[in-house]
């Protein structure tokens, strides 16, 4: 057993259930103790992998640049932000001309804007151009990971989910209709990637 440690789970969860997840929590008072977002179904996430389609790009970076990247899913939006510190991801958003598929792996980070609003992002570590095939088997896997955790979400075992119905106000509903919407939609949509409406 060496020393190293071990890199923490990437979870699959569709847009809407991120950009839901604006709680952060750390489990240790350690001073590199890993931040993890509290996932609305009752988990924690210190990493995530998506797969969905890179609609639009924008370097939005002062004197160095900085990128954002716009990722839709069958159900909402994923933003992910990349600059100096995410060189290789970076440079694959320069690179690419959306739309796209793409799969990434990030550490989710929130902010709080002037009005209060939490929003939830990704910082990649990184970003891969993918086909529809990956695409549709994220999906079909991220709503089976999302089902696993509605159904452990009243286990009194659970102290994620406590915690999640301590700290969100809706309830869980919403998710099994997003599970159910984004699984539709694997039989309706193109091959390829669509741009932004």
């Amino acid at each position: 057993m060496s020393g190293t440690p071990m890199r923490e789970v990437a979870r699959r969860m569709f847009a809407t259930e991120f950009n839901d997840m604006t709680y952060v929590f750390k489990e240790s008072d350690e001073e590199m103790a890993p931040n993890y977002g509290l996932m609305p179904t009752g988990g924690r996430a210190n990493r995530v992998f998506f797969v969905g389609t890179l609609t639009e790009k924008e370097d939005i970076g002062d004197d160095a640049e900085y990128w954002r990247g716009r990722v839709v899913d069958p159900t909402g939006t994923f933003f992910v932000y990349a600059g100096q510190y995410q060189p290789e991801a970076a440079a694959v958003l320069r690179d690419l001309e959306p739309p796209e598929y793409v799969a990434v792996a990030g550490k989710p980070g929130t902010y709080e804007t002037d009005d209060g609003t939490v929003n939830v992002s990704v910082r990649p570590e990184s970003i891969s151009v993918v086909d529809a095939n990956t695409r549709d088997r994220w999906v079909a896997e991220a709503a089976e990971r999302t089902v696993e955790r509605l159904r452990a979400f009243n286990d009194d075992t659970n102290e994620y989910a406590e915690m999640a119905r301590e700290r969100y106000d809706a309830g869980v509903g919403a998710y099994r209709r997003e599970v159910i919407s984004a699984l539709e939609s694997l039989d309706d949509e193109p091959t390829e990637p669509e741009a932004a409406p």
